[in-house]
């Protein structure tokens, strides 16, 4: 299926069409997943102001070998915010709450978590200790670095024209995700200004404290991290939040994507989809 290419903005439909749809008690409201695939169970965990649709060009790969499960985080996309989540540590009880009953124990699962879900997977994974095998960080926040990007982001005003929306959305997508602006298309543009529009969890100043690092040590599964070369969210370069993450898990392996910004599975999708299932594989045993 040729859905998940660049530039085909209606990829998200026919994902959409094609997908498994449930939704699991969180506190006071629901979470939504959706699901594709048949195989050992991979969490995929999107991004700040995201939805499954930050994966949308790896699900053709992903779901060839796993079965998928991409939830929407609470207070993101279709999920509700249940009153008083307000942490990552919030977001990840739910999220655990969330999977027990969606894969329950003692069944195990790896996960891949993208910026933002790259918190919560690691604070997940440090909570489900045996039952997380590998474990995918994407340009994760919370490491205590300054993640503040140097472009400023452009807001529309209310009754902007349709133009000024778009190109709002074009500085906002290279200023924050994407550093090559040939790979602004129209499916970056459907996915980015739809998951702005419904995201209602603030995120405040949680990508900037030091919760992933704190909880690294604490998870037992392989852990690989992966950045783009000019990651928007990592203004100093890639070699501070190496230095980070190197000293929470020593064994971590740290993975550069050259010519990537920050959204590595969509801007560099062919080369993603490409290392995610070696990434996502234990290495073999060494000899006895």
């Amino acid at each position: 299926m040729q859905g998940n290419h660049a530039g085909e903005a209606g990829a998200i439909d026919v994902w959409d069409r094609l997908a498994a749809r449930f939704d699991t008690r969180a506190g006071d409201g629901l979470v939504r997943w959706r699901s594709w695939g048949s195989g050992p169970p991979l969490l995929l965990l999107h991004g700040g102001a995201g939805s499954w649709t930050h994966w949308i060009r790896n699900l053709q790969v992903l779901q060839g070998h796993f079965r998928v499960l991409a939830p929407h985080l609470p207070g993101f996309g279709e999920s509700s915010l249940p009153p008083g989540l307000t942490s990552a540590e919030d977001l990840a009880s739910v999220m655990r709450t969330a999977l027990a009953e969606v894969l329950p124990p003692p069944a195990s699962f790896d996960i891949v978590g993208f910026s933002f879900g790259g918190i919560v997977a690691g604070l997940v994974a440090a909570g489900e200790r045996t039952r997380v095998g590998s474990l995918v960080l994407v340009g994760p926040g919370g490491l205590g670095v300054d993640v503040r990007p140097l472009a400023e982001v452009r807001r529309v005003a209310a009754g902007a024209t349709v133009e000024e929306v778009l190109a709002a959305d074009r500085h906002n997508l290279a200023g924050l995700l994407i550093a090559d602006p040939a790979k602004i298309d129209d499916l970056a543009l459907r996915v980015f200004r739809e998951n702005v529009a419904r995201t209602r969890f603030d995120l405040g100043g949680i990508p900037m404290t030091d919760v992933l690092a704190r909880a690294l040590p604490a998870v037992t599964a392989r852990v690989v991290a992966v950045y783009g070369e000019h990651d928007q969210f990592a203004p100093g370069g890639v070699e501070i939040p190496r230095r980070v993450l190197n000293a929470a898990r020593p064994d971590l392996r740290f993975t550069v994507v050259e010519g990537a910004g920050h959204w590595v599975p969509f801007e560099a999708a062919e080369a993603f989809n490409e290392r995610i299932l070696e990434w996502l594989t234990p290495p073999p045993a060494p000899p006895a």
